[in-house]
Order: structure tokens, then C-alpha cells, then sequence
């Protein structure tokens, strides 16, 4: 079992930063990679990012590239999205997932991950 706890959403305005922390714990040795999705209401879940443990290889989605980074401490177990340049579509609920497939071609789907965050809120006013 691992667990994993987002932190850091919150109310931002356009232009505006925020960085999201997730902190996994349990059994993570088995863990390839943590990924970040967000869902918005009244629409499907949508991959934003995700970095694999060993090696720190990152992916992103098209929306997101140039404006979120995502990073890892090994140390802390603890994955980062820092998300710069928000606009108002960023605004949905983002949850983290840990992802045990050890193939990137897995990352963008969610059905991929075995376990979840409660998710956080982050809004974007205009």
C-alpha cells in the first residue's frame, strides 16, 4: 500500500504561480514513476506530468510545457509541480498517482497508476 498527499493548491490570479507538493509513503521501493493529472469539473481526468524516480525523466503534456516543471526529491519521497504562468483552463482539482508499469508509454493514462492522492484545489481567476 502507499499513500500520497497533495499540498499547496490554492486561489491564484492569471499570470500567478503555484507549486504543488506530493508526498508519497508505504511500500514505495516498487514505485517507476509519479505522475500529476487534473480534472476540471464537468470534464475527464487529463494527464499534466509525471517524472520517474530513478533517472528523473520527465513528461508533459502539451498544455503545460514551458509553463510547469515537475521534480523530485528522492530523499523526501516528495514529487513537485511548479506551475508558473496560470491561466484560468488550469483551474481544475490536481491529484497525484503513483504509476508501478516501469513503461513510459503508461504515464498519460490514468488507468495505469495504482494509487491516489485525495487531490487539490487549484483555481485561476481572470
Amino acid at each position: 500500500q502507499v499513500q500520497l498527499v497533495e499540498s499547496g493548491g490554492g486561489l491564484v490570479q492569471a499570470g500567478g504561480s503555484l507549486r504543488l507538493s506530493c508526498a508519497a509513503s508505504g511500500r514505495t521501493f516498487s514505485s517507476y514513476a509519479i505522475g500529476w493529472f487534473r480534472q476540471a469539473t464537468g470534464k475527464e481526468r487529463e494527464f499534466v506530468a509525471a517524472i520517474t524516480w530513478s533517472g528523473g525523466s520527465t513528461y508533459y503534456a502539451d498544455s503545460v510545457k514551458g509553463r510547469f516543471t515537475i521534480s523530485r526529491d528522492n530523499a523526501k519521497l516528495t514529487v513537485y509541480l511548479q506551475m508558473n504562468s496560470l491561466k484560468p483552463e488550469d483551474t481544475a482539482v490536481y491529484s497525484c498517482a503513483d504509476n508501478r508499469k516501469y513503461s513510459s508509454n503508461t504515464l498519460k493514462y490514468p488507468k495505469e497508476y495504482s494509487y491516489w492522492g485525495q487531490g487539490t484545489q487549484v483555481t485561476v481567476s481572470s
